[in-house]
């Protein structure tokens, strides 16, 4: 199926409390490039993360926030540190005592000096942890996968729809082609009747004339060429693999024939269906780079 490299997702996840928001977003890159944003106290957690992402996006660049909010507020306790607050006593007796005052430090004082308090953490189960994330964060890349699927279908039928026009306007220039040998010829021909007037013309020297015209302006093998890359792509868009790669290739080969086409010809009409190629083409390449 193909996937729009742009896209959004987000999930939340709360047990026991314990709540984790996962939000991803996508745009286009030319391989997977991942962005990750969360709490340090779960950074043991991200060789894990990259690898479910690998599971679901092949490529884009890819924003990842995590959030987490303990709604018991049971994960800190208070730790009460006397070792440092028998440091504070001691030196200040000892102040006291060097300079004759009164040590009239009180509890509450102390308890104000840093680090005499601190917050601590509740050690957690690692497991119960990831269990919790790891449901927020496949949540999430499903519901961007999902997007990128329904745009990705959208950006398919627009495809498909500009390579019917270009298949239109290559039938239309293999069936132009012999015409304006035929046309050429017919010129030429009057073209030396006027000149020579009643002397006999030289069917040979013409013939001649109308075979070099032709190898000129020949376009057969471009023209083959396009046939067939118009028909790798829109098997390629049919797949179910990620062809973003291989259709921008085919794209950058289009382009070769086309501009190749244009370059040989001399009549008007088939000037105006190459430059429509390469008009479609192009839209065709803007398109192609959204897609994974």
């Amino acid at each position: 199926m193909v996937k729009s490299m742009t896209g959004f997702g987000r999930f939340e996840n709360t047990v026991n409390d314990r709540k984790f928001t996962v939000e991803v977003k996508t745009v286009n890159h030319r391989f997977l490039d991942t962005s990750i944003k969360m709490p340090k106290k779960f950074g043991m957690f991200e060789s894990r993360i990259r690898n479910i992402i690998k599971e679901y996006l092949e490529r884009g660049k890819v924003d990842l926030y995590i959030t987490y909010e303990d709604l018991a507020e049971a994960d800190e306790s208070i730790k009460y540190n006397s070792h440092i607050a028998s440091q504070y006593m001691k030196h200040l007796n000892e102040m006291a005592e060097q300079f004759g005052l009164e040590n009239d430090i009180s509890v509450a004082t102390l308890s104000r000096f840093p680090d005499v308090f601190t917050m601590e953490e509740q050690e957690v189960d690692e497991n119960t942890i990831w269990e919790i994330l790891e449901t927020a964060l496949r949540g999430a890349l499903i519901e961007l996968v999902d997007v990128r699927e329904k745009e990705g279908e959208q950006l398919k039928r627009d495809i498909l729809s500009k390579l019917d026009e270009m298949q239109k306007c290559v039938d239309y220039i293999e069936a132009r082609s012999p015409e304006i040998i035929a046309e050429y010829k017919q010129k030429l021909t009057e073209k030396i009747a006027d000149l020579l007037e009643n002397n006999q013309i030289d069917d040979g020297r013409i013939a001649a004339e109308v075979t070099i015209y032709a190898d000129k302006v020949c376009v057969d093998e471009e023209l083959v060429r396009l046939n067939t890359h118009i028909k790798a792509m829109q098997d390629a868009l049919l797949n179910d693999e990620s062809v973003g790669r291989k259709l921008d290739f085919i794209a950058q080969e289009m382009n070769r024939e086309a501009n190749t086409t244009l370059s040989k010809s001399t009549d008007v009409a088939i000037a105006d269906m190459g430059i429509n190629l390469k008009t479609l083409i192009e839209k065709i390449r803007e398109q192609i780079q959204n897609i994974e």
